[in-house]
């Protein structure tokens, strides 16, 4: 990212869009009129134009032919067919001045929105088209947020491909703001459950309750106050009570007023939380801290998710509404297929949704219609999802998973649908080669445990070739398709798209989902990785200002609105969740043209948050720098390349964060280092067991190293996985028990299969452990003499007892400790007794079984097990 400051022109990069290059440069436009006021331009008289159209899904150009250049043709396929439809633009700006919306002549609302500058095309969303219906003119639908983020998606796809993939960033500074004494929610809930808990348990506890019949996140009402404090927390405004969610919803959404009447009952609410503020003491900031000015994220520079790669979307979820019953499909093709939440569904402060118990979002099958037509028509999909699993323990089996993404009809009938099963993600797709479920599916290996209860990026892509392909985290996980080379087939246009379930509302999924795409091709393995490093929600950038403790002529600038600092300290800042912030990548920039004119110290940076230093997260505290005009590359100098978590306290409309400093110029602080407390005194327990356990892997390990067989025998390999589970996980002696004992024997006894093997195998390891043995010999041959025992006993020995020292005169000594050679000898031979008791009657194996029978009593025994 390149930073340009406040007082340098905007260098717009010149795309290759004919004429449009040029007469974009100027973006000094007029504003637009509303409909039935006077325009932004000079009037323009339109050319009778033909009957306008009344929108829809067959809604065409009708007018003059398009002349030119291609922009104007691409002007027309992106942004005019979308936004002159009557029901959007058109049914005022057909004839209105700016006309740029006017059915008669392409050409003509071309040149509107070129000589009006009504769009950017180097950075769409600041395009005056955007923040008109951002800010609520004529937004098509309920959420002017959702109208803003569909019309730069226009513009984008009319923008196009760009000579340079980086924006400059014009970098203003915020408003001057103090650090005021805030108040912050105690951790004590008493004065919640005097003031607030008992109006939510009387009116809203039908709902937001667990034990409710129709239960709804959040549990604003839960008989544990605890959750209902820590739920409530984030709908109340401490600083501004009136302004609370809580109380909003009363008034202005009419949710669930009590006694008929939502004014009462919203200042009802209003006082309740005013009398909780009242309880609380402001926080005063120590006034010996070198403090910079303080910030919120209303007053940060947002980032836009530049990078991404969605030419191909047709249908998209941003969820930056955060409130209502509707998700809105922001990917700006028709028809939307917005996302009715259904059930318990709550919005996330940080963009997303969280699903619970049998909560689903689901769109109508009209809406969901697109799927059907265009993903048939290319033959090739990508699901995309940023997604948060509640938990490892979803779905009934591989065939039978919770539902992320689907567009299917019944728990039997689907066209497509991203599930999870415990630690896999499942891809399940109708072909000429599925049944109608979508079987067989596609899952990651177990082994792998590629779903982890954290924020993922989750893709399933098809194409006709390769089929389903599974990626987490930018890498493909390496499961191939079985049916490979199918087609879709035989798919339903009659089905819906629905997120964290089953159409049915019994197949659900716990989590939260931070967005969701849908393509109309399958993206290469480099497109998700480009996706992937993008990141998820908004992000920000935060201006501290340090001017007054730099105090150099570089920091100020001087108009006729005042004086006003240009010295700034900026990070990078994300809201994870609904509970905390990342800080990274601070750096220090001076706007304007001036520079320091000599070096500031710089040290020792902490984060504030609402009047206080956060009491963990503080890696920025070892900075120890100079500030210079030598420093600056691009306009910035980089403090630190590394990141924190801060814990949100009242929300992302409330928390006012502020920076803190050992030292900064002339300015410093002295840090009093806590004495630690004195160790406390060691516990008297009693003596503890000098031996332990080895737990499964050491056991595995073991095994292989003293029969000279690999782990990943497939042999031993199989009988591992089937009782890893079986085997001991602690060292501790207390907790050994009968069935792991049977774990170690079914273990052992394979990898003794493994190297002893059978009469004809030419095997390599049975002659390194067991040299001049006889294998073919009868049972009462082979083992006639002491001698021929000690070729199998001793080597077994030899391997167990690794600490068996020999010294000359007795070549059997042994460490303290260790096992009595001489006992374990007799019982071995004792063993091979009973084996070749038989005599020459034995049967032909005895030989082979009398040697996996003394390799498993030695080496399965408590002498390997214990260390």
């Amino acid at each position: 990212m390149r930073i340009t400051t406040a007082s340098s022109l905007l260098q717009w990069h010149k795309p290759k869009l004919g004429r449009a290059a040029l007469a974009i440069l100027t973006l000094t436009a007029g504003l637009l009129g509303g409909c039935g006021g006077s325009g932004s331009g000079s009037e323009v008289t339109p050319n009778n134009p033909p009957p306008p159209a009344t929108g829809g899904d067959n809604f065409t150009y009708r007018g003059e032919k398009p002349a030119g250049t291609e922009d104007i043709i691409k002007f027309q396929n992106e942004l005019w067919i979308n936004m002159a439809r009557e029901d959007r633009c058109g049914g005022c700006h057909q004839v209105q001045a700016p006309t740029f919306a006017r059915g008669d002549d392409i050409n003509l609302a071309y040149a509107s929105v070129i000589d009006e500058a009504l769009v950017t095309l180097s950075d769409p969303a600041s395009s005056r088209l955007v923040t008109k219906v951002a800010g609520g003119h004529n937004c098509w639908l309920a959420d002017a947020g959702a109208c803003a983020d569909i019309m730069t998606g226009w513009i984008n796809k009319w923008a196009g491909p760009r000579e340079t993939s980086a924006n400059d960033v014009v970098l203003k500074a915020p408003a001057d703001r103090a650090i005021d004494n805030t108040k912050s929610f105690p951790s004590d809930s008493s004065s919640f459950a005097t003031n607030v808990y008992p109006l939510l348990t009387e009116y809203c506890a039908a709902c937001h309750a667990e034990s409710a019949a129709t239960r709804q996140q959040p549990y604003l009402a839960s008989s544990d106050i605890a959750v209902a404090y820590e739920a409530a927390k984030s709908r109340m405004r401490l600083d501004n009570p009136a302004q609370s969610r809580l109380v909003q919803r009363l008034r202005a959404d009419s949710h669930n007023c009590w006694d008929n009447d939502c004014a009462a009952s919203a200042n009802q609410m209003q006082a309740a939380i005013q009398a909780l503020a009242d309880s609380i003491t402001a926080i005063e900031v120590d006034p010996d801290l070198v403090v910079s000015k303080a910030v919120g994220l209303g007053d940060a520079f947002v980032l836009s998710s530049g990078g991404r790669i969605d030419s191909d979307i047709i249908a998209k979820y941003e969820f930056k509404t955060g409130k209502g019953t509707v998700a809105f499909d922001t990917s700006g093709v028709d028809p939307v297929a917005d996302l009715n939440l259904i059930g318990n569904v709550s919005w996330s402060s940080a963009w997303g949704v969280k699903f619970a118990d049998t909560g689903r979002a689901q769109a109508t099958v009209s809406g969901s219609r697109k799927l059907y037509d265009l993903l048939l028509g290319s033959g090739e999909y990508t699901i995309e999802t940023w997604i948060i699993p509640d938990s490892l323990d979803q779905g009934a089996n591989d065939n039978n998973p919770a539902r992320i993404v689907s567009y299917s009809g019944s728990t039997t009938e689907r066209n497509f649908t991203l599930g999870q099963y415990d630690y896999n993600y499942i891809g399940m797709n109708r072909t000429g080669e599925s049944d109608a479920n979508g079987e067989p599916v596609l899952a990651t290996n177990d082994n792998d445990e590629r779903a982890q209860a954290s924020l993922q990026h989750v893709v399933l892509s098809f194409d006709p070739i390769r089929g389903r392909r599974l990626y987490v985290n930018g890498e493909f996980t390496g499961d191939n398709d079985a049916t490979a080379g199918a087609f879709l087939k035989d798919w339903d246009n009659g089905h819906a798209l629905v997120v964290g379930n089953e159409v049915s509302g019994n197949r659900p999924w716990a989590g939260s989902l931070r967005f969701l795409a849908i393509h109309k091709r399958a993206m290469s393995e480099g497109d998700i990785k480009t996706n992937f490093d993008v990141g998820v929600g908004a992000r920000y950038l935060l201006l501290f200002n340090v001017s007054e403790l730099i105090d150099q002529p570089a920091c100020f600038t001087t108009t006729t609105e005042g004086t006003s600092g240009q010295c700034f300290i900026v990070f990078e800042v994300q809201q994870i969740d609904d509970y905390g912030y990342q800080f990274a990548a601070p750096f220090f920039t001076v706007l304007g043209d001036g520079a320091l004119t000599s070096a500031v110290p710089l040290k020792g940076i902490r984060i504030g948050v609402n009047g206080t230093e956060a009491p963990v997260g503080q890696v920025f505290a070892n900075i120890n720098t100079q500030l210079a005009a030598g420093e600056l590359t691009d306009g910035r100098q980089t403090l630190s390349p590394l990141g924190t978590v801060v814990e949100a306290k009242n929300g992302p409309e409330e928390d006012v964060f502020f920076l803190t400093f050992d030292l900064i110029g002339s300015s410093s602080y002295t840090r009093v280092v806590a004495t630690p407390p004195p160790p406390a005194a060691p516990a008297d327990i009693p003596d503890q067991p000098t031996l332990g356990l080895r737990d499964f892997a050491e056991i595995n390990a073991s095994l292989a190293a003293m029969t000279g067989i690999p782990a990943t025998n497939t042999l031993v390999a199989s009988t591992y996985e089937k009782v890893k589970q079986q085997l001991p996980t602690l060292t501790n002696l207390d907790g050994f028990l009968a069935a792991q004992q049977m774990g170690i024997t079914q273990l052992t006894v394979a990898y003794c299969n493994a190297v002893v093997g059978n009469s004809s195998a030419a095997n390599t390891a049975r002659a390194a452990l067991f040299p001049g043995f006889d294998f073919s010999a009868a049972a009462n041959v082979a083992f006639d003499t002491p001698e021929k025992r000690d070729l199998i006993i001793e080597p077994l020995l030899t391997r167990l007892l690794a600490n068996e020292v020999a010294d000359g005169a007795n070549p059997h000594s042994q460490l303290d400790g260790q096992a009595d050679p001489a006992e374990l000898r007799l019982e071995l031979n004792q063993l091979i007794d009973n084996m070749t008791s038989c005599g020459s009657g034995c049967a032909a194996d005895r030989t082979l079984t009398t040697v996996k029978a003394t390799c498993a009593a030695s080496l399965g025994s408590a002498v390997m097990l214990l260390q």
